[in-house]
């Protein structure tokens, strides 16, 4: 019997004057602790809502961005992994590139409304930071600094590129 119990969700990948992404830093509680995962902003579709309107929200609501025009859709993950998400079999994701000048992440939620969605902080990483990167923390999708280089450098691709975990 195939999984079909996914969650839609919708991701910014937010790109600064100097190619700089940015991510938001979670805490995500584990049976064996906790992982730390850098991730773009972004989050679930809600029933009824498109794509992009989901977009515009969870950029205002977490780092404070109001985006007029509809942003190039750059990547697509499938995520097909119970646990992954609680209470789904695993994720959609659809990413879309926002080109912006470098600014203070701020959003409309406070403090606690973003803790409690996991998220403890915001950082612009380099590319190149992201690839030599050797900490505990992980990315979100794990090779972010390969397709971020490929986007960085080739442009809009003419079809979403597919992502691995």
């Amino acid at each position: 019997m195939p999984l079909a119990h996914l969650r839609r969700s919708v991701r910014a990948v937010v790109l600064d004057e100097d190619d700089r992404i940015l991510l938001c830093r979670l805490v995500i509680p584990q049976p064996t602790g906790t992982i730390v995962v850098w991730a773009a902003p972004g989050g679930g579709v809600e029933r009824d809502e498109t794509i992009l309107a989901a977009l515009r929200r969870e950029l205002h609501e977490e780092v404070g961005l109001a985006i007029d025009a509809d942003p190039p859709h750059v990547w697509h993950q499938e995520v097909i992994e119970p646990g992954h998400a609680v209470g789904y079999d695993g994720v959609v994701n659809d990413y879309f590139l926002v080109r912006v000048a470098s600014f203070h992440p701020r959003g409309a939620m406070s403090d606690d409304e973003l803790a409690a969605e996991h998220i403890v902080g915001f950082r612009w990483w380099r590319p190149s930071d992201i690839a030599d990167y050797c900490g505990p923390d992980v990315f979100s999708p794990r090779d972010l600094a390969t397709p971020l280089a490929a986007l960085i450098a080739g442009g809009v691709p003419a079809r979403p590129v597919p992502l691995g975990l």
